[in-house]
């Protein structure tokens, strides 16, 4: 991870009075025990690292490169969606917007903000805590979270055929062979309606990102699935 400057601040904080209770029963400074935020360019590389093992072990290749993962964390760290557990990111999703019906080329590396889908680049989880189901938890969250954006009207991916009925539990439909292939690997397109923008938005408070407890429940036939 990159490392902060720390700014000095110009003046020397007061001395404070040592604390009455002994050191043992301090209350203690804790992060929080799950929450999920957006990402930022500070996660870029907490996020390379899991997505490096889970990719390039199986296809020898990763969805985004280290600049890439930051090059939209800096456009559009609103599209991004990371889990942490006690300051640790265990599972993260990253997208930008696309304005046109299918994917090409360019999708993978341009953010169109004025387009009106959500193009899901890359879902991954850390190794040490798959098949806890943490995949489609993140992804119903994600999901949930674009219908309180108004001009999202369909989140769109491509994947392996292996990976379909993982996306197919969590709603996406086949669109149909995916114009792009990386070496020789090719792709399934799949997309995703998003709809109900205006009940979302009255009932959006749960689903935007605050910092608190994730505690979402999953149907018992996906509650072991995860990428």
């Amino acid at each position: 991870m990159w490392q902060q400057r720390v700014r000095v601040r110009p003046f020397i904080k007061p001395m404070q009075s040592p604390p009455s209770v002994s050191p043992g029963i301090q209350r203690r400074h804790t992060l929080p025990a799950s929450e999920v935020r957006p990402l930022n360019t500070q996660d870029a590389t907490s996020v390379f690292e899991i997505e490096r093992e889970a990719f390039i072990s199986v296809s020898g290749d990763c969805p985004l490169h280290l600049d890439e993962v930051r090059h939209f964390l800096t456009l559009c760290p609103e599209f991004s969606m990371g889990w942490f557990e006690e300051g640790r990111l265990v599972a993260f999703i990253i997208g930008s917007l696309w304005d046109k019906d299918r994917l090409s080329a360019e999708a993978l590396t341009l953010h169109k903000p004025r387009g009106s889908t959500v193009h899901i680049h890359v879902l991954a989880v850390h190794r040490t805590f798959r098949q806890q189901g943490k995949g489609p938890i993140l992804m119903w969250r994600y999901l949930q979270y674009l219908r309180c954006l108004p001009s999202v009207r369909r989140a769109v991916l491509m994947c392996e055929d292996v990976l379909i009925p993982f996306y197919q539990k969590s709603g996406f439909k086949v669109l149909g062979r995916c114009a792009i292939t990386v070496a020789n690997l090719t792709f399934t397109e799949m997309w995703y309606p998003i709809s109900g923008h205006a009940y979302m938005r009255r009932n959006s408070e749960a689903i935007r990102f605050p910092q608190q407890p994730l505690s979402l429940p999953l149907a018992k036939t996906e509650e072991n699935d995860d990428v």
